[in-house]
């Protein structure tokens, strides 16, 4: 199957759930986990795993291009959390048809300096660029910290300057949440979706119950950022193995298991978010 764009899922009245891959396996479990809830899905790289893997985005941005194909699932693929203006200009050449261009450690003026000329130079190309504005806990502190979530008024100025497609808004998640209990302002939510006219993005997911996540979505939300109960779910399967088989030394004994556990956490995020409900196009 041919790769579907972002920008496709993003606009059809339904949210959709992203999944970071850091390593094949990742890949290759989100794509049967979409596969078995029969959703699509979008499989992102971040800078930080780019970082991880050398500074090389093109070997496992191929990979992830080429499971996507394999799959019988709709599956785009994203660039995420990106801060480098050389890897955001290396997305166009490896099969990417979003970005989410960070800018959101800069002053409110600065971001909008710099994600309105990462948005031009992403229109020109063809590809949807997604923004941030706020601090999403995890990165910069507690997500209830006075002042840190997105103000509407501001939201609506930041998309009306900058051209985005999409924000990433603050609204009680945090990154890197290994336990799901978050609680979203939903009517923070919904006041952002009205003013802003543009889909949102929950950066953070996996801390937040399921409850939360169709509220969430009911609200307003359209994107559904989805990384660290991946890697829990992975390093749960690998320990759990290892802890029984000592002597193991064939990763493809504890991977295999890691794989499908990724695959069972993807089909149960899709089947949350699909059973949200529709909503109304941007």
């Amino acid at each position: 199957m041919t790769l579907t764009r972002t920008a496709d899922l993003m606009t059809t009245g339904k949210a959709v759930a992203a999944f970071n891959v850091i390593t094949l396996e990742h890949a290759e479990a989100i794509a049967t986990g979409a596969e078995a809830a029969g959703a699509p899905a979008i499989l992102q790289i971040s800078e930080n795993a780019v970082k991880f893997h050398g500074g090389d985005l093109a070997p496992l941005a191929a990979a992830t291009a080429a499971v996507a194909r394999a799959s019988s699932a709709r599956l785009a693929l994203h660039l995420d959390h990106v801060e480098s203006t050389t890897l955001l200009h290396s997305a166009a050449a490896h099969d990417f048809s979003s970005v989410m261009f960070d800018a959101s450690k800069l002053p409110y003026g600065d971001n909008v300096k710099a994600t309105a000329a990462a948005a031009r130079w992403a229109h020109e190309r063809d590809l949807w660029l997604e923004a941030e504005l706020g601090r999403i806990g995890g990165k910069a502190g507690d997500a209830h910290t006075p002042g840190i979530r997105t103000d509407p008024a501001e939201a609506a100025a930041y998309v009306t300057e900058t051209g985005v497609d999409a924000l990433a808004v603050a609204v009680g998640t945090s990154h890197a949440m290994t336990e799901r209990t978050a609680t979203l302002d939903h009517t923070l939510i919904t006041a952002l979706r009205a003013a802003t006219g543009v889909p949102l993005v929950l950066h953070g997911s996996s801390g937040v119950p399921e409850s939360e996540l169709r509220r969430a979505v009911a609200a307003g939300m359209t994107k559904i950022n989805v990384g660290t109960a991946l890697n829990t779910a992975f390093t749960h399967a690998v320990r759990t193995y290892l802890d029984t088989h000592p002597t193991t030394v064939d990763p493809r004994k504890y991977l295999a298991l890691a794989r499908e556990a990724m695959a069972r956490t993807v089909a149960g995020f899709l089947r949350t978010v699909g059973d949200s409900g529709s909503r109304e196009q941007c």
